[in-house]
């Protein structure tokens, strides 16, 4: 009797802790959603259906909204956000981190600008696809981006980055899509483990190493350079030795 009240203790305390884990899940990516429509700017108004009336009422409304697939239709929790070519303005929108669910996030072709987040691994942690082409996002590539390690498709073609592509990007084992052509970016091409791209993917980029030119180092200083230069200041030595003896 003993051993049956404690298995029912246990089912039900399994229960309980799912059950409030998945309500967690549900409000947090309802939050996602009310925090994103206030970040961005939406000048076409492409996101006025996004009601958060009905919140308390239809489980799995945020499921119809434009742009937004669900994991389950009835179920309030976000797999993939699709809101390319909107017109959309402001940063790299901060409130996705309430997603937790979150694994294909499309930004590309609107008005989104400045860098993207140092912490960007801890706002989009598992998203497989992530497509931010064809905006004016600008600054250096966050190091953590190496640290969304789900990633299989990366597409930052055709914004402003500057600088180096983080070499913790080439670790990223599962990436099969790379894009950072159109970037006014500069230095070496990382290493990828077990995938190599094309050209094609670094097109117009200041960038050097395989795919692309061999990166030349800084240029070395002449041997010769070097034994001219010690034969000079061995006569320059002997000349005023000579002068010196000479007014002796």
């Amino acid at each position: 009797m003993r051993n049956r009240a404690v298995l029912f203790l246990l089912h039900t305390l399994s229960w309980l802790l799912l059950s409030c884990d998945t309500c967690h899940g549900v409000e947090s990516d309802i939050r996602c959603l009310e925090t994103l429509k206030i970040q961005l700017t939406d000048p076409h108004d492409y996101l006025c259906s996004w009601s958060f009336a009905s919140k308390n009422a239809d489980e799995g409304f945020i499921c119809n909204f434009k742009g937004i697939e669900c994991w389950h239709p009835d179920e309030s929790r976000v797999l993939n956000i699709s809101l390319s070519n909107m017109g959309l303005q402001g940063q790299f929108p901060s409130g996705l981190k309430n997603c937790t669910s979150l694994t294909g996030l499309d930004l590309s072709n609107n008005d989104l600008s400045e860098s993207l987040p140092v912490n960007i691994d801890e706002i989009i942690p598992f998203v497989v696809t992530l497509d931010l082409s064809s905006n004016n996002f600008s600054g250096i590539l966050p190091e953590k981006l190496g640290n969304i390690t789900f990633l299989n498709k990366l597409n930052l073609q055709h914004n402003q980055f500057s600088g180096e592509i983080p070499w913790q990007v080439g670790r990223l084992a599962r990436l099969t899509t790379f894009n950072v052509a159109d970037n006014p970016l500069s230095g070496q091409i990382p290493t990828f483990t077990n995938k190599s791209f094309t050209a094609a993917n670094f097109d117009d980029a200041g960038l050097c190493g395989k795919p692309l030119r061999d990166c030349v180092g800084p240029p070395k200083k002449s041997l010769t350079g070097v034994i001219i230069g010690a034969a000079k200041d061995e006569d320059w030595k002997g000349n005023k030795w000579a002068k010196r003896n000479k007014a002796i």
